[in-house]
C-alpha cells in the first residue's frame, strides 16, 4: 500500500510563493502518473498538476499555468510543486496523489488511487 506525505504548506500573503512536497512509501515513483489535487470548503476537489514519472510529461490546470511549477527529485523519489505568485483564491488542502502510469491529461481525481493527507495552504490578501 503507498503512502504519500505531503509538506510546506502554510500561510503567506498574496504574491509570495510557498513549494509543496510530496514524498513516497515506494521506492520509485516510476511506475505512476503522480500530480497534486486542491479542495477549497465547499467547493469540489480539482485538479492542479500532473506529471509522469518517466518522460517528465507534465499538464497543468489553466488557473495555474505560469505560476506553479512541478518537478521531481527522481533520486529520493519525491515530487514538488512550486507556487509562485499565490492568489487568495490559491487557498485550499493541497492533496499529493497517484495512479498507475496513465494520460497526465486525464484530470478525473476518481482515477487516482493514492492519496497523501492534505496539506494547508491559506493567501491572504
Amino acid at each position: 500500500q503507498m503512502t504519500l506525505v505531503e509538506s510546506g504548506g502554510g500561510l503567506v500573503q498574496a504574491g509570495a510563493s510557498l513549494r509543496l512536497s510530496c514524498a513516497t512509501s515506494e521506492r520509485s515513483f516510476s511506475a505512476y502518473t503522480t500530480g497534486w489535487f486542491r479542495q477549497a470548503p465547499g467547493k469540489e476537489r480539482e485538479f492542479v498538476a500532473a506529471t509522469s514519472w518517466t518522460g517528465g510529461v507534465t499538464d497543468y490546470a489553466d488557473s495555474v499555468k505560469g505560476r506553479f511549477t512541478l518537478s521531481r527529485d527522481t533520486a529520493n523519489n519525491i515530487l514538488f510543486l512550486q507556487m509562485n505568485d499565490l492568489k487568495p483564491d490559491d487557498t485550499a488542502v493541497y492533496y499529493c496523489a497517484a495512479r498507475w502510469f496513465s494520460s497526465v491529461t486525464d484530470h478525473r481525481p476518481g482515477e487516482y488511487r493514492w492519496w497523501g493527507q492534505g496539506t494547508q495552504v491559506t493567501v491572504s490578501s
